[in-house]
């Protein structure tokens, strides 16, 4: 398996790191919130937020998957690296 992206534009790398940035800020206000003991329904509608934002960034850095690394892999025509590009996405699909 590689250790690294096979492929990542600079705008998606920039876009990604804008918003890990911006989901590190909502943590450190989670903290804060728990701190200042804030009503527990506030905290939780914060959580749904970066759970979301999470998903978002989960959801350009799959589709940078699919668009590069697994379509070099399965137009490589190495039989042994399409099926493990396609094992690895079945077990992404599962978490």
């Amino acid at each position: 398996m590689p250790d690294h992206a096979t492929h990542v534009p600079a705008d998606t790398k920039d876009a990604l790191a804008k918003r890990l940035r911006r989901i590190e800020g909502q943590v450190r206000g989670l903290q804060k919130m728990v701190d200042e003991e804030r009503y527990c329904a506030d905290i939780l509608i914060q959580i749904a937020s970066v759970q979301e934002a999470l998903r978002s960034v989960g959801k350009l850095l799959l589709q940078n998957h699919l668009t590069h690394c697994v379509t070099g892999a399965m137009r490589s025509g190495e039989p042994a690296e399409t099926k493990r590009v396609v094992d690895e996405i079945v077990e992404l699909w599962g978490k």
